[in-house]
């Protein structure tokens, strides 16, 4: 069984915590606490296959933020959450990405971008649209969710697993091919 080392990143308030919670306990967690940091594990099945996560739901509060790079170094797909109803977390989560690029040296990362709290539509501060025109520039997937309602909560950890495997296989891809074309030029006489 594959393992899969995923982080759940953004600002404070936007219900990481709640989401990861509904995730794994399937409950919703009413009352705000912020986390330092909390470790979950759950085996599902994506596509027919079974996958063990480890989750890694940390806080997202300035204080802690040093912390961060060692949670993203270790790990493999990171679920990027914001507030529907807060435009600052919208906007905050740039620099949570910028972060992970930094970090991972690469732009090819597994990465699911994530508005939380859809079940208070007549709160709404961030369109749909701008959501998907954001997952469009960063070349992931958007998901909406609510941890309360537990709306999509299961598709966003089915999301990144996906995302996780389709990266694996373009660099396995990648290597078989320059080890072929290698092979072809070490291997050829003039």
């Amino acid at each position: 069984m594959r393992e899969y080392k995923v982080v759940v990143l953004g600002p404070g308030g936007v219900g990481k915590s709640a989401l990861t919670v509904q995730f794994c306990h399937s409950k919703f967690v009413e009352k705000y606490d912020p986390t330092i940091e909390d470790f979950y594990r759950k085996e599902i099945e994506v596509d027919g296959e079974p996958a063990y996560l480890e989750i890694l739901d940390t806080a997202g509060t300035e204080q802690f933020a040093s912390m961060r790079d060692l949670y993203i170094k270790n790990g493999r797909g990171f679920l990027v959450i914001f507030s529907l109803t807060n435009w600052q977390s919208f906007l905050d989560i740039r620099t949570v990405r910028e972060q992970i690029l930094r970090v991972k040296g690469t732009d090819n990362v597994p990465i699911c971008l994530v508005g939380n709290k859809n079940d208070a539509s007549t709160q709404r501060a961030v369109s749909q649209q701008d959501s998907l025109n954001l997952a469009q520039l960063w070349n992931c997937p958007y998901i909406e969710t609510s941890a309360k309602t537990s709306s999509n909560v299961n598709e966003m950890f089915t999301e990144i697993v996906r995302e996780i495997n389709s990266r694996l296989k373009l660099k396995k891809n990648k290597r078989k091919k320059s080890k072929s074309s290698s092979m072809l030029t070490c291997c050829s006489t003039s």
